[in-house]
């Protein structure tokens, strides 16, 4: 059988009876598969495990650090080098590439090693009925046709037709993104439904929270429902990063540029009679001082501190350029459950005897109280209040366990909803049970008998109130039951996306000591609870979108729901749902999703659908999620965040970045986290490129007038491998700019450095090239050796260089003395360099090494004046050419 044709009847079984669905799997829905049809069925189709993701290994993450333009040339010159016996050269280069890496293969190294695969999601063990005996077997073991018990607390372990079910509820949210466990049937459905109103389905990955059942199993390993977004995961096609696309379509020009300068020298120095030798030599030289060797490795390490700062914010980031990729987001597109909200059910308002009560505090937690008007009420003094809260505590089965990451719910996340309330009233326990009559889809309540003689009941409004003649008054004793009032009351609580639950008591007869149906009740009042936003969400929407970031929530729940959580937290606005989703043509969606800020009931695929659409309008998608319904869309944005605490592995597997914390506030800070490390790159590039166009000129001139060349080969690697790393590395860890968060999204479209840029570059180029040909001629003439000449050229780079640093601090703004205040290693940097330049100058073994030599006082008098004038030539250009920077109250 086909895995078309299997998902297609796993995709009809809640459409047929269970007896039909028994008798196309050929099994026995009491008695399940005899166990050596299972061994053959395990045979011919293999285990119930998802494929091994094709996951990079140790090897090919080495290999692909070394996938750049720049780093091929880099290497080339290194072996051309090795073949013209200039075997420190070469030394020398292949340390610069080796450095750069082993950064990049370090990190990528350990974030790997942080996560752990999708296919561990099925490894777990069911029970299973086998000739009509259950035993205990791994679940990869199980096969199409088996029978499958269920009891609270098991993972689902394949998708099964529900057979049997005693009050069975699944936890279904990192599936289908549905916030409240779905209550099953076994009933036949009529007509077609999403995966999330299936109530006759349980699907692999999901979890029992409550009762019991059975099922057959429809469908394993990849033919699930987690295989099918396992599918659609592996068919995503991951998207280039903003720098890395910017970065590689640098390197390219430059490396174009350079080799074709390169060959163009090298061609009419041999049409001039010069030795090939010698020209090889010359063309070696050009393009190791034209081409940038220090930018890979400042950028990798810029980006390395940039994920060591995540970390210290909780995040774990896979791959470095994701670090920057948050800072270009344009859009971030994020789940509901578990990421805005707090993934648990809270009561926040009770009416009962007339009155509506606040609930304060959040999660299960039992830290609140209870209020009226805003202020703490005693719970005793409100006998109707208290009722209805003890009702709460006593009609449970639920239990809060505090663990070392809080308080957690044991059982359905509804009743533990409940015990919080009443926790915070400060009730105490009721008298022992006595017999139950547990909740069933059609009872639609649940019902307990107590030592005490008390029945507590609690259910659906409308079900509660038929089961009801009279109504708590303030006072707590029994009055005439206002039935429209009720209804409306809890009209009032759903039009506010909250979960509404009744509940009522009455006096079982002396000596009863079990249910066999309930007497008249009197109603006691209603609790209303959702899943509440977390305290930091919506003030980090507010921030993303004062800093010209769209937030759009993409959620599996209910409308009603997805628009109560979207306006609490500021996404205000039509809720546009699956199905509309779906009869959207795909040339209307882009501005559809444009449109809108809240998607309700949507399914995975409509998902990575969304971030496709809005990838066409040229937006870069951050896409946060914690769920396996999440992966693909994950892996198919720009960027995809994972939460770490609550998310699946499915998710943490699809993603770039991982939060610890799994607060969407932490998208805010990891998005400023992104815009200082752009900036920082930007800064770094803007100040290291004069020194490789000035090399690259300077050493173009002389090729082409015939002069000796006025710096070596080891002398140019010598100054990138000090002045270019000591002095760029300071910009690594330079400050955010303290108005980073109030102005837009930076361009994708926008190239890597703009026009006026490009312009300061060549203006210090230009000042490098006449103040060093000006001061080697100058020696020269005055009767210099050519080492001391080429030692004057070599200091007058790298002390241009010092003083365009601190230009180079702000881009359009002078900071000097206080940039060196708020980044104390541009002054390490600064001495750093001077102490090496010293050394590099008057240490004999030095001199010997690089062609070096000794200069006098007044030649380093030279040298500083260069470096002043091209220090006060930018600034000059900074103030004439100087934006209008954008303030709160103006986003332009």
């Amino acid at each position: 059988m086909t895995p078309a044709t299997t998902a297609g009847r796993r995709t009809e079984a809640y459409l047929r009876p269970v007896e039909e669905v028994a008798l196309a799997l050929g099994t026995d829905a009491a008695r399940g598969l005899s166990g050596e049809e299972a061994a053959a069925r395990l045979e011919r189709h293999g285990p119930n495990a998802l494929p091994e993701t094709g996951r990079r290994g140790p090897l090919r993450r080495l290999l692909a650090q070394f996938h750049s333009p720049l780093i091929y040339v880099l290497m080339a010159s290194a072996v051309v080098t090795a073949v013209l016996g200039e075997r420190v050269d070469a030394a020398v280069i292949l340390a610069v590439v080796v450095v750069n890496a082993a950064v990049g293969f370090a990190q990528e190294s350990r974030a790997e090693k942080a996560l752990a695969a999708l296919a561990a999601l099925t490894q777990t063990s069911a029970t299973v009925v086998r000739d009509g005996v259950p035993v205990r077997v791994p679940a990869t073991g199980l096969v199409r046709g088996d029978l499958v018990a269920l009891a609270a607390g098991d993972k689902v372990p394949a998708d099964l037709r529900l057979v049997r079910v005693e009050e069975l509820a699944v936890d279904e949210s990192a599936l289908t993104g549905e916030s409240v466990p779905v209550v099953k049937e076994t009933r036949t459905q009529r007509s077609r439904a999403g995966l999330a109103d299936r109530r006759n389905m349980a699907y692999s990955g999901t979890l029992v929270t409550a009762g019991r059942g059975a099922g057959l199993v429809v469908a394993t390993g990849a033919d699930t429902a987690i295989g099918g977004i396992h599918r659609m995961v592996g068919a995503a096609t991951p998207v280039q990063t903003p720098l890395t696309r910017k970065i590689a379509h640098f390197s390219r020009l430059v490396t174009a540029a350079v080799l074709g300068l390169a060959a163009v020298t090298f061609g009419i120095g041999l049409a001039r009679g010069l030795p090939a030798g010698e020209m090889l030599t010359a063309a070696v030289a050009l393009a190791v001082g034209a081409i940038p060797e220090g930018l890979p490795a400042v950028v990798t390490i810029t980006l390395a501190i940039g994920v060591a700062r995540m970390v210290r914010h909780g995040a774990i980031v896979r791959h470095l350029p994701a670090v920057e990729t948050l800072g270009s987001t344009t859009v971030i597109c994020t789940d509901k459950t578990g990421t805005l909200t707090e993934n648990q059910m809270t009561v926040t308002a009770v009416a009962a005897g007339g009155r509506v009560y606040q609930v304060t505090g959040t999660g299960y937690a039992p830290v609140g109280d209870v209020r009226a008007d805003g202020r703490p009420v005693d719970v005793a003094a409100h006998p109707a209040l208290l009722a209805c809260l003890t009702a709460g505590l006593a009609c449970n089965d639920a239990r809060l366990v505090h663990t070392g990451a809080g308080w957690e719910a044991a059982g359905d996340p509804t009743e533990a909803a409940l015990l919080a309330s009443a926790a915070k009233a400060g009730i105490e326990p009721v008298p022992a049970r006595l017999h139950t009559i547990p909740f069933a889809s059609e009872r639609q309540y649940m019902a307990t008998l107590h030592q005490d003689g008390t029945i507590y009941v609690k259910g659906s409004v409308e079900r509660v109130l038929a089961l009801c003649d009279t109504q708590a008054g303030p006072d707590g004793a029994p009055g005439p039951l206002d039935p429209a009032a009720v209804a409306d009351q809890a009209e009032t609580f759903a039009r506010r996306g909250l979960r509404v639950l009744a509940f009522a008591r009455a006096d079982a007869a002396p000596g009863t000591d079990a249910l066999t149906g309930l007497p008249p009740l009197t109603f006691l009042g209603l609790q209303a609870m959702h899943d509440p936003p977390r305290p930091t969400a919506a003030d980090a929407v507010r921030a993303c979108r004062d800093a010209g970031i769209q937030v759009k929530m993409i959620t599996g729940d209910h409308a009603a729901t997805a628009r109560a959580v979207g306006a609490r937290i500021g996404l205000e606005g039509p809720v546009m749902t699956g199905a509309e989703l779906a009869a959207c043509p795909d040339e209307d969606l882009p501005d559809a999703a444009e449109r809108t800020a809240v998607f309700a009931r949507v399914s995975p695929d409509q998902k990575l659908r969304l971030v496709r659409a809005l990838q066409r309008r040229a937006h870069v998608i951050a896409m946060t999620g914690d769920g396996v319904n999440d992966a693909p869309a994950l892996k198919q944005a720009d960027i995809g965040v994972a939460m770490g605490r609550g998310g699946t592995e499915a998710a943490k597997e699809a993603a770039d970045m991982v939060l610890t914390d799994d607060d969407f506030a932490s998208i805010e800070t990891a998005v400023e986290q992104g815009r200082g490390v752009f900036d920082n790159l930007v800064k770094f590039i803007v100040w290291a490129l004069p020194a490789n166009v000035g090399l690259g000129a300077i050493l173009t001139a002389a090729i082409l007038t015939g002069a000796d060349l006025p710096i070596l080969p080891l002398q140019v690697l010598w100054l990138n491998m000090t002045a270019v790393l000591i002095l760029g590395l300071p910009f690594a860890v330079e400050p955010r700019d303290e108005a980073v968060m109030r102005r837009p999204p930076r361009d994708p479209s926008l190239p890597l450095i703009t026009g006026a840029l490009v312009a300061r570059i060549l203006l210090v180029s230009a000042i490098l090239l006449a103040g060093a040909f000006t001061l080697l001629h100058w020696e020269q003439a005055g009767g210099a050796s050519l080492e001391t000449a080429r030692t004057v050229v070599v200091n007058v780079f790298a002390m241009t260089l010092l003083a365009y640093m601190f230009n180079c601090l702000s881009l359009d703004r002078p900071l000097l003395w206080r940039g060196v205040r708020r980044n104390p290693w541009v002054a390490v940097g600064a001495l750093a360099l001077i102490g090496v330049q010293l050394i590099y100058t008057y240490a004999p073994p030095l001199n010997d090494l690089f062609g070096s030599a000794p200069m006098d006082l007044a030649a380093w008098a030279r040298v500083a004046a260069v470096a002043v004038i091209a220090y006060i030539a930018v600034e000059v250009a900074k103030f004439v050419h100087r934006p209008r920077r954008p303030t709160p109250a103006d986003p332009s």
